[in-house]
């Protein structure tokens, strides 16, 4: 099995091709014109992503795109831990730690830019995406270019296998610093942020998901999907330099990193699943080494 496909220059568009796009629509269908009690319910948004997920997990079951990738129980209560890391823990760490200093010192500066609360609706919303995937692309780049950086991101590209629920997967520093965005300074309507937030929940999840479904060309020019992202999770190092937009391949268009092609066999090094200490523990591991080396000399010596 080779480990990259080149892929056909065209084929027909199937129904499984169209749920993608079908599924951003039903998103902004439903946060521009649900019950303002439902939408301005807490548990709205968290329950709205958790149900993307679901049902693409559900429809890797009937639509699966590659065999070596199915889901098992390891993977499944892998993926729960991160998913659920990174909903409480690394979102309460990222409010704390940049969205309320930057609330704080808008508000002593007087910034204010409550004017785009009156654009369209949907402007909104891909303004939004666009602010947050414009952030990710630069730190994920920067992920790739640079060791130190590299070290708190090889973990999520020592994953074996993509699902659904594997965007979440990595370790705790990387998921912190990818979370991180400028979007407290800027006053957009909360549903379109809502909106945003879920649409680009749907389109990275589509895009990490074993799912036979491959997007036309309307939407794969400006969205990640799988096989844009299954090339970066390829099994070398320098491979993986490229298609570095989270949702927005757009934006590796605009940046000359994007690279056509799909990702059949992913993972680094060895091919070996790292576990969640692994993962955990990976940045750290050039000074635990060192460590260990220093003691086993000073044992040497005494």
């Amino acid at each position: 099995m080779s480990a990259v496909e080149v892929l056909p220059a065209k084929r027909a568009t199937r129904l499984i091709d169209l749920v993608p796009p079908a599924m951003l629509a039903a998103a902004w269908a439903f946060w521009a014109w649900a019950p303002k009690a439902v939408l301005d319910n807490a548990w709205t948004l968290p329950v709205v992503s958790a149900l993307v997920t679901i049902s693409v997990l559900l429809l890797e079951m009937v639509a699966e795109r590659h065999s070596h990738w199915r889901m098992n129980k390891r993977e499944f209560l892998t993926d729960l831990y991160y998913n659920v890391l990174f909903a409480t823990v690394i979102s309460w760490l990222a409010r704390a730690m940049v969205d309320d200093p930057l609330l704080a010192a808008k508000k002593a500066i007087g910034i204010s830019t409550t004017g785009i609360a009156q654009l369209p609706w949907l402007v909104q919303v891909l303004m939004v995406i666009f602010i947050v995937e414009f952030g990710q692309y630069w730190m994920h780049r920067l992920m790739h270019n640079s060791t130190p950086f590299w070290l708190t991101h090889a973990p999520h590209h020592h994953i074996t296998q993509l699902n659904a629920s594997k965007g979440a997967v990595g370790n705790p520093i990387e998921l912190f610093l990818i979370s991180l965005s400028v979007l407290a300074l800027f006053d957009f309507d909360n549903t379109a942020l809502f909106a945003a937030f879920t649409s680009t929940g749907i389109i990275s999840t589509f895009a990490h998901a074993n799912v036979k479904a491959d997007p036309p060309i309307w939407y794969s020019f400006f969205f990640t999907t799988i096989r844009h992202h299954s090339l970066h999770h390829s099994t070398d190092y320098e491979s993986t330099r490229c298609n570095y937009g989270n949702s927005l391949i757009l934006l590796d268009r605009m940046f000359g990193t994007y690279k056509e092609g799909e990702g059949v066999i992913v993972g680094q090094d060895d091919l070996r699943r790292l576990s969640i200490r692994e993962q955990t523990l990976f940045p750290f591991q050039p000074l635990i080494e060192r460590w260990k080396a220093k003691g086993t000399g000073g044992s040497a010596t005494a």
